[in-house]
Formats: C-alpha cells, structure tokens, sequence
C-alpha cells in the first residue's frame, strides 16, 4: 500500500492547541485590566480637579454672597461656607475636658477651701492634741487602732460634732445677715469648751484663721461679721462665718473643716504613741465615714441638738494642765 504524505496539518498536537488557547486568553485578560486602569486614573484626576476648583472658588463664593447679604438687609448676617477637601485631626484637648465640668465658682471654693484648712495655713494647729498627749501617757492610746477608736468617739459624740454644729449654725447666721444670732451662736461656743487648754486652743486659732484670711482673702461683709461676734470667736465660729462671707455652700466647708481636725489629731497621735506615716493614713482613712456620717448630723443639727458623751476626753483635757511633761499646749 503506498505511504501517505505528512501534511503541515499532521504536525499539530493537542498540546500546541492548548497553548495557543491560554496565550489568546491572556491577551484577553491583560486588555481589560489595562482597560480598567486607565478608568480608574480617570476618575481620581476628575476627583481631584474638581476638589481643586471648589476649593479654589469658595472664598469667592463666600466673599460675594456677604456682600450680597450686607447691601441688602439692614441687620448683619455672616454665613460661613466651608468646604473641607480632607479631614484634619489634631492633638489639641478639649478645653471641656480640662475642665472636668467645674465651675468657675465651684473651683474657687475648692482652692479657698483646701488653703485655709490644709496644715499650712497659719493657725499653730500643730502645738495643740486636744488632750491626746495625756490619752497616750495614760495608757488610753497606745497603738493605731485605739488611736482611731478614740478620735472615732470624740469626732462623733464629742468636740468634733460640737464644733460642727458651731460651724453649721455660724455659717447659717452670716448667710442671712442675722447679727444678733451670729452673736448668740459665738457666745455659746465659747463657753462650751470644756477646759481652759482647749479655750485656748480653739480661741488663738480662731483669732489666727480671721487674722489671716482678712489680710488675704478678704471679702465684703466679713468685717462686719466679725464685729457682730462682739467677744472671742472659736475655730469652728471662725471657719463658719467667713466661709458664709465667701459665699462657699456649707457641706463642703464642713467635709474640709472635719478633714482639717481630724488630720491634725492623727499627727499629734503620730508623735506621741508613736506611729509611721502609713499607719497614720490608715487611721485617716477609717475616720473618712465617721466624718462623712458627723458631717450630715452637724448640716442638718440645730444648737440644741449640742451635747458631748466623751467624759474621758474631757478629762483628759483637764489633767493635761498639770502633766508633768508635754509636748503640747493642750
């Protein structure tokens, strides 16, 4: 049989047909993505022209339209166009947020508040325990925890309540301008210390929280409050009458003014026992509801409410007078 002749068509295999298909369907793909790039540069150049223009045009737009505005209506009318072609951030607070919500007036009483009862203002609270020093030589305090049993008992049912009915009512009498009550209230508070130590005591540092805060806090009508007092002002009166006088709300003042015994005490306590500054702030630190809960009593007390159940501690004011040796002026 005689032998065909190979053909050009012969020599193709499927494999070349294969390839030949995937090389055209390449082409295929490369032709749309390069179709779909130049879309999309397109677009951003279209984008970006017209943020250009407008941002180019706005203030021409603003400027013409305030005119516009101004010579035809009697009353001054400014409209702000803004156009912002990308958002700006900054690290700038917020001035709100500096300001934690305070007040103007809340944040001046604040600062008043803790310089006249934080123990650098010049009172001489530091020379006086109240009768702490003979409860240490005693044997009535000898550790932390009667240290705090023992100021728990005089805040609440002794000086410390006392006092803050004191401060309570002061502050209550010179708010209203009731000179004659003012007068009663100072009276009674001055015959209601229990010794001659603790009359000294409350007395000098009454006459020292005035001094100090008429040469530098001084306010229209305190020197009439004062003169009103017509004799000895107490610590309490003193505190009481020109917080009034600042026109500083009477919760605050006796939280500060409770605050400011109560720390005092603790250092004396400190120095006598003795105790280490943690031990101290723990003590501190119990007392917070006490002081809290005598606080409340104290706003909401009237002058026969006053009464003390703290004998030892009255005692102990007492015989500090004739103690033999002592660190303290009562």
């Amino acid at each position: 049989m005689p032998s065909r002749r190979m053909t050009r068509m012969d020599m193709i295999t499927p494999g070349m047909i294969m390839l030949t298909a995937m090389r055209m369907i390449m082409a295929i793909i490369t032709m749309i993505m390069t179709i779909l790039i130049t879309m999309i540069t397109i677009t951003m150049l279209t984008v970006i022209t017209m943020t250009t223009i407008i941002t180019m045009i706005t203030p021409v737009v603003t400027i013409m339209f305030m005119t516009n505005i101004a010579a035809t209506t009697t009353t001054t009318v400014i409209i702000t166009i803004t156009t912002t072609p990308m958002l700006i951030s900054t690290n700038e607070p917020d001035p709100a947020a500096l300001g934690g919500g305070m007040a103007d007036g809340e944040a001046a009483a604040l600062y008043r508040l803790m310089t006249w009862l934080s123990p650098a203002f010049p009172v001489g609270a530091f020379s006086y325990s109240s009768g702490i020093e003979w409860a240490v030589e005693a044997g009535d305090i000898t550790d932390a925890a009667s240290l705090r049993d023992w100021l728990a008992a005089m805040l609440a049912d002794g000086s410390g309540f006392c006092d803050g009915v004191f401060l309570s009512q002061a502050h209550q009498a010179a708010s209203a301008n009731d000179a004659a009550a003012l007068r009663e209230i100072a009276e009674l508070a001055a015959a209601f210390v229990p010794s001659r130590e603790r009359q000294l005591e409350t007395t000098t540092q009454g006459q020292a929280f005035i001094t100090t805060a008429r040469a530098a806090w001084d306010a229209a009508g305190l020197d009439a409050l004062v003169a009103a007092c017509d004799g000895p002002i107490v610590y309490p009166v003193a505190v009481g009458l020109v917080s009034a006088a600042h026109s500083l709300p009477l919760a605050p003042a006796l939280h500060a003014f409770f605050h400011a015994v109560v720390s005092n005490w603790i250092s004396a306590g400190a120095r006598l026992v003795p105790l280490g500054q943690t031990d101290s702030q723990r003590v501190l630190a119990a007392l917070e509801p006490v002081v809290a809960a005598t606080a409340r009593r104290a706003a909401r007390a009237s002058l026969d409410d006053l009464g003390s159940a703290t004998f030892r501690a009255d005692l102990a004011s007492l015989r500090h007078e004739t103690q033999y040796t002592r660190l303290f002026r009562s």
